[in-house]
């Protein structure tokens, strides 16, 4: 019930007792078979810095799912990695960091790379990342997401306060949590631009729903669109000049392109159907949405060129939210699979849709990672509302519980350097 309330946009918030600040704690639930073994040795000298390199880079790469790592050589393992913090003075540090290839029998092997990197301290956790998205690349060949951000709603209720919404944003891993927006009315459908300079998401202030585009790292923000009735589902366009929004000015909700410097609206769907949750291919040359237009919720596509419409999906009666991979072969939709909405993924050469998540609770919101190996999602776990992410193969789970609340409607940013 929860995803059709959500398909016809209109709001349900579920709302419990909630902590604001270390909001998520990424579990590995499920890892994959024959991961690579790897070494990642404390780094001398780096008791005296701010932040414990290794033990970042470690939890990064475990929990990828696609490493199992050890503290030491003494392992049997594939790889090691070894370094060095030292303290210039003046909160300045030197890291040096190597990536070694080890030798069954340990006589030889290979330097695959040899980095040096001045930071100050409070960088060295975003360094740390950048590190492990190194490494990830180096052995697997797939670009790292480690320094790659998360944004999402909560919701704090106190017994003698208004209930209150907050859009934050956190490292990949779940850590630093700094919220952009608190407010008493609901926000929701947070999208990243391309740029991952802003955010696009809907707010409720004065009861009416409107979308505002908020500056990251400033917080500035502005209004763009308040029309009278819904004003929702923003998705920019792959070059953040466009939005592609839901609006009901003219009656049913249909899709919208506004030009994001001039306000210029070019509407797309002219019917009488609910048309809603627009994301763009990676070429910008088509729009998939949800569409009731075969009497459920199903995923159709939008050639912008031609205007033309096909429907994207057949299995099972219910198929919503989608979100592309980046290489416009796939996408991840909400499925309904025995009572249950799970996450799926849809091959569109083949038409094979399977079931990624292994939620006992229905789950929502799939967003693709920038280098499309995840896909991060909500779902309820032990009655609450928690982010989790599942691989595109299906192989690894991880959760990140909510600490005594809840997260939803989460969005994986782009590739931020």
């Amino acid at each position: 019930m929860r995803k059709i309330i959500k398909f016809f946009l209109l709001t349900v918030f579920l709302v419990l007792p909630y902590s604001t600040y270390a909001l998520l704690s990424m579990e590995l639930t499920q890892g994959m078979a024959g991961a690579v073994p790897i070494a990642i040795t404390p780094f001398t000298g780096g008791e005296q810095a701010p932040q414990d390199m290794s033990g970042i880079i470690s939890t990064d790469l475990q929990n990828s799912g696609r490493f199992k790592v050890y503290n030491n050589e003494s392992q049997s393992v594939d790889n090691a990695v070894v370094g060095s913090v030292q303290s210039l003075g003046g909160n300045r540090y030197e890291v040096q960091v190597k990536l070694l290839e080890v030798l069954k029998d340990k006589s030889q092997g290979s330097m695959l790379f040899n980095k040096k990197y001045q930071v100050s301290g409070s960088q060295l956790r975003s360094l740390a990342h950048h590190i492990s998205d190194v490494i990830y690349q180096q052995i697997t060949g797939i670009r790292g997401v480690f320094s790659t951000k998360l944004a999402y709603v909560v919701v704090q209720r106190s017994a003698n306060a208004p209930t209150r919404y907050m859009l934050e944003v956190c490292d990949q891993d779940g850590e630093n949590p700094r919220p952009l927006l608190t407010s008493t009315d609901p926000i929701m459908s947070p999208s990243w631009a391309p740029n991952g300079k802003q955010i696009a998401y809907v707010s409720f202030e004065n009861r009416h729903a409107a979308i505002y585009l908020e500056d990251v790292a400033t917080g500035s923000r502005h209004l763009i669109s308040e029309f009278p009735g819904i004003n929702g589902a923003p998705a920019w366009s792959p070059d953040s000049r466009k939005l592609a929004l839901v609006l009901s000015k003219n009656g049913s909700p249909s899709i919208y392109i506004m030009d994001i410097a001039t306000r210029r609206l070019t509407q797309l769907t002219k019917d009488w159907y609910i048309n809603t949750e627009p994301t763009w291919s990676k070429d910008g040359g088509s729009l998939l949405f949800t569409s009731n237009r075969s009497g459920g919720p199903q995923i159709y596509q939008m050639n912008l060129a031609t205007g033309a419409v096909s429907r994207v999906t057949y299995d099972g009666a219910y198929n919503a939210r989608a979100s592309f991979t980046p290489d416009n072969n796939h996408i991840a939709v909400i499925h309904r699979d025995s009572g249950l909405y799970q996450i799926a993924l849809l091959d569109l050469d083949t038409n094979a849709l399977r079931v990624l998540s292994n939620s006992a609770g229905d789950s929502a919101s799939p967003s693709v990672a920038p280098n499309g190996s995840m896909v991060l999602y909500d779902t309820v776990y032990q009655g609450q509302n928690v982010l989790a992410m599942v691989s595109t193969d299906g192989r690894i789970q991880l959760r990140l519980p909510a600490r005594n609340g809840q997260a939803q409607d989460p969005a994986w940013s782009p590739f931020l350097s």
